[in-house]
């Protein structure tokens, strides 16, 4: 039953929710903006509304293998372990859909939806910081990168579980990972800010 769910919960990442969405609107997200299949590419696009929209899909396909493993796993004795590794896995599965030829987006939304199950709390925090830095330096790959690798330290900071924390660390070096792109032009002057939209 584990190996069905881990399985599960990768295929259910990898369902590109951003492209699906622009597809119904007439455009492919793949070819303008960013190229990326993520909510801040759909948004620039298409607009706030469906760009929330993948937004809350992405984050649902994080929170939702989880929730699932959760109760299907029941008393099981690895029960914990298991479920951080769908969430983990649902991450992987957006960031390398088999669907897309494993070229997927950054992975922050189904992360978001990962560490809403793991610490709510932390997730208020890390929104906080998400909020602040965006609205600072008007980079949405600044609080992505800020709010995911802090993450770490709130769940420490909130006493969780080593099993909780190491999931987050792992994500969080994905995403980082992922955003390679974004530091090499933040680090260059030349990342397109939110504010000059």
């Amino acid at each position: 039953m584990s190996i069905v769910l881990l399985v599960a919960s990768y295929l259910i990442g990898a369902i590109p929710f951003g492209l699906v969405i622009g597809k119904f609107a007439g455009k492919d997200v793949r070819e303008e903006g960013s190229k990326n299949i993520g909510a801040t590419n759909v948004s620039r696009l298409l607009g706030k509304k469906l760009g929330f929209a993948t937004l809350v899909c992405d984050c649902l396909k994080g929170f939702l293998p989880m929730l699932a493993a959760e109760m299907v796993l029941g008393d099981a004795v690895n029960k914990q372990l298991i479920v951080c590794l769908c969430g983990l896995l649902a991450v992987v599965g957006h960031m390398f859909p088999v669907y897309l030829g494993f070229k997927g987006g950054k992975g922050v939304a189904t992360g978001l939806g990962v560490f809403l199950y793991l610490s709510p709390m932390a997730i208020l925090i890390s929104l906080g910081v998400f909020a602040g830095s965006v609205a600072l330096s008007g980079f949405v790959s600044v609080g992505s990168l800020l709010s995911s690798g802090l993450m770490v330290l709130w769940l420490w900071l909130l006493g969780e579980s080593s099993v909780t924390i190491i999931t987050a660390a792992a994500i969080a070096a994905l995403i980082w990972i992922k955003h390679h792109e974004n530091i090499g032009r933040l680090l260059k002057g030349e990342e397109k800010s939110w504010k000059k939209k």
